[in-house]
């Protein structure tokens, strides 16, 4: 989905130089030994060679090597009768699926794959559709291809940001707003007029607001109305939100609508590139931050608002088939007791995150923001907008802090789906 997402955005134009998210190397293996009872080639088609093994069908297309399960491709026909092409929704009923099924035939041209069932139902699949869909080509694919970044390369990349007219008003504002926020996974809108009704009116473009236990959009200030510690004065290290959600947000849009006093800078990290640097210099970190699962909470008793909410996973979450990050809880305020792994594993986990937070806080990895009425990042009044998942944010971008001491001033926030994020541009 997000890939369909940067082809539109990008298309027509020359391909990023960013560096794409790596992923760790996975050997295919030997083929297993299986007796062959078919034709093992198919000389019509020469880019294509293939092998019928007892359960499953090997098809080198190209340069990918598949192995592809019968009863997979038995379930994922795209034929009339079992795959509704209007609603894109199966209709074979996978449970009636012989667990045992062999294709009656098999034929290859220099398109299409052709598989004929005992009860003599014809299956096609175009091979290109399988080396996208099959295991083997999604391993070597990438969800979310993104651009990681320090704070020089960030700078010198000089990532516009979008005035709120165009924005709002054209598509052409929004695929700006799109492109910056996908590639760089934060995004700035300009001339906002500082109040929660039109801040909300700009969160609505972007996706459905996601309502939480703060409200579906809420004034932010330093009086401790919350029992956070972001509701105070006190320094704020970088961090990830909601990591005590199971599903942490999304999307957080956060503007300043007053400000007095000194102060009022807003930290911003890249943690995917933090991450990586981690993967490229001790992988056993990674693997271990990836795997561990930890406990956050949020414990509040302040005024009218109880709450304790409690959310697990890892540091960093992948997609298992690719090792690909997706979504970073890193917040040491509300991370809980580490109750959920042994004591052999808990002093390497320590290491590993002491690994991470040393890249998080290297100096050159650290992009302040001024977060004022009037100005967010350059151009007059701004919101600044950050994703939660492929980042991890509070405020405007991945990992984020602030200074000690400093006068808040009143902020607005809310909360955005990243599943139903700009789903228009999708269809």
């Amino acid at each position: 989905m997000w890939c369909q997402r940067l082809a539109w955005l990008l298309r027509g134009q020359r391909g990023s130089t960013g560096r794409r998210w790596p992923w760790l190397s996975q050997d295919l293996g030997p083929v297993p030994a299986a007796p062959v009872r078919c034709c093992p080639t198919a000389p019509a088609a020469p880019r294509c060679a293939w092998q019928l093994h007892q359960d499953h069908l090997e098809l080198r297309y190209g340069s990918t090597l598949m192995r592809l399960d019968f009863v997979w491709l038995r379930d994922h026909c795209r034929s009339a009768s079992c795959y509704n092409a209007k609603t894109n929704q199966r209709s074979l009923d996978t449970a009636s699926v012989d667990l045992a099924i062999r294709p009656q035939a098999v034929r290859v041209d220099e398109t299409t794959l052709f598989l004929t069932w005992p009860d003599g139902h014809v299956t096609r699949y175009g091979l290109e559709w399988l080396v996208r869909n099959s295991y083997e080509g999604q391993k070597q694919q990438v969800m979310h291809p993104r651009i990681l970044w320090n704070a020089e390369i960030y700078r010198q990349a000089q990532v516009p940001s979008v005035d709120c007219r165009s924005f709002l008003e054209t598509d052409e504002g929004l695929k700006e707003f799109l492109q910056n926020f996908l590639l760089y996974g934060i995004a700035f809108v300009e001339n906002v007029t500082p109040t929660k009704e039109d801040t909300e009116i700009l969160a609505e473009r972007i996706s459905i607001i996601r309502e939480t236990i703060y409200g579906r959009m809420w004034y932010f200030t330093s009086d401790f109305s919350r029992g956070d510690t972001a509701y105070t004065k006190l320094a704020l290290d970088r961090h990830t939100d909601t990591t005590y959600f199971q599903e942490p947000c999304g999307i957080q849009v956060f503007h300043c609508l007053k400000h007095e006093g000194t102060g009022g800078r807003t930290l911003l990290v890249d943690g995917f590139h933090a991450a990586e640097q981690v993967l490229r210099r001790a992988p056993e970190h990674f693997e271990l931050l990836a795997k561990v699962p930890l406990k956050h909470e949020y414990v509040e008793s302040v005024g009218g608002c109880h709450n304790h909410m409690i959310g697990v996973g890892p540091v960093l979450n992948v997609y298992p088939w690719n090792n690909e990050l997706y979504l970073i809880r890193y917040n040491n305020y509300d991370r809980a007791v580490i109750n959920t792994v042994p004591h052999d594993v808990v002093r390497r986990w320590y290491h590993a995150h002491r690994a991470l937070t040393a890249e998080l806080r290297r100096p050159d990895n650290e992009l302040w923001v001024k977060l004022k009425p009037g100005k967010v990042g350059p151009g007059a009044a701004s919101s600044g907008i950050g994703p939660g998942w492929d980042l991890g944010a509070e405020s405007c971008g991945f990992g984020t802090g602030r200074k000690a001491g400093c006068s808040v001033g009143v902020l607005v926030s809310g909360h955005c789906q990243i599943q139903q994020f700009s789903s228009f541009w999708v269809l």
